[in-house]
């Protein structure tokens, strides 16, 4: 068994499934990614969601408490926020113990360790329940070795962060098993390792060992098979550059699809910072890539068009493309134009 089928096996073994989503206290929806994240990709394997009285935000599956999800199913409690500092709110614990006593072990994807809140500790070993930290690393990631592997390669990169590589990698890797194609999503984020059942949080991984981990999430393939990557941070962003190269360096990606949002022009978190336009985005990706892969190339652009009309999207898309002579797509909405993007990726 190889090291990553020990992670897949492994994170398969500890995400107990159909799950329950928990929204918190949330009221600003982009805080709830993962619970919409899961909602999107991972639908068949939710039963509902279950929230704070103060919550705001929904994902339209049903509201049920610990107890009804249970009766239907639910193994698993999700923590489907994903707040600054991935803290767990103190006045979210009543809530995750109603859901250890009602027989659901707990799944998070937070920076903070469920074991740490001495009331989900206590009660989950009375109950003999699980709490399940996702955004946990394998401990064997070694340095990586720059080394070329069989197979092929594709990663989502972008402008920023928040704007879509996650679902625009998962939309491409779907794309390409309808085409009969042997293709693996492969997951780097906690909402990406819910939604696959496996993956390495790139985050959680030490600096010195992320490009390694990302040669690990990707190793040797049939010479027909795509990985899929899903891609985190922007080698723009003054915060998360880190990790964007750490992928980039470790994935050898033979083909990069930039991601970018439409009307977006600060950085988010950081709104100091203007975005980078895409032309420099792809410039410096293959720049960078070109180190452990000198073949990379930009297969096109995926753009994030979530808040404009379709007629509106459908003439950016058509108008980027003819500027930045690329194919220029919005996986979500699909068409022909997505169709192309694809064909410019296996090109």
């Amino acid at each position: 068994m190889t090291a990553l089928q020990k992670i897949e096996a492994d994170r398969e073994q500890r995400l107990p499934q159909p799950y329950l989503l928990f929204l918190g206290d949330t009221t600003e929806p982009g805080y709830a990614k993962t619970a919409f994240g899961l909602r999107d990709w991972a639908n068949d394997k939710c039963v509902g969601e279950f929230a704070c009285p103060e919550a705001t935000v929904a994902t339209g599956l049903p509201r049920l408490d610990p107890g009804e999800a249970k009766a239907k199913g639910a193994r698993s409690l999700v923590i489907g926020v994903a707040n600054s500092g991935g803290l767990i709110s103190e006045s979210w614990v009543p809530y995750l113990v109603e859901a250890l006593e009602a027989g659901l072990d707990i799944v998070s994807g937070m920076h903070a360790r469920l074991a740490d809140v001495p009331a989900l500790k206590a009660t989950a070993e009375r109950l003999h329940r699980r709490l399940i930290d996702v955004r946990r690393p394998p401990s064997d990631i070694p340095v990586a070795s720059g080394r070329k592997r069989s197979g092929k390669r594709l990663l989502t990169v972008g402008t920023d962060c928040a704007l879509g590589k996650k679902y625009s990698a998962l939309s491409i890797a779907q794309a390409f098993l309808r085409r009969g194609l042997n293709a693996d999503f492969r997951a780097t984020g906690q909402t990406g390792i819910m939604i696959a059942g496996s993956g390495i949080p790139m985050d959680a991984v030490v600096a010195d060992f992320a490009a390694g981990a990302a040669e690990m999430l990707s190793p040797d393939a049939a010479p027909d098979h795509w990985d899929v990557i899903e891609g985190q941070g922007s080698l723009f962003h003054p915060a998360y550059a880190g990790v964007s190269l750490a992928l980039l360096h470790g994935s050898q990606p033979d083909v990069i699809v930039v991601c970018d949002e439409a009307h977006r022009t600060k950085t988010l978190g950081n709104p100091g910072y203007a975005l980078p336009t895409i032309e420099e985005t792809i410039e410096l990706n293959l720049r960078l890539g070109g180190r452990t892969n000198p073949a990379i190339r930009c297969g096109g652009v995926s753009l994030n068009t979530a808040s404009l009309t379709p007629e509106e999207a459908d003439d950016l898309i058509a108008a980027e493309a003819d500027r930045l002579g690329l194919p220029v797509a919005d996986p979500l909405r699909g068409g022909a134009v997505f169709e192309r993007l694809l064909d410019n990726c296996l090109a």
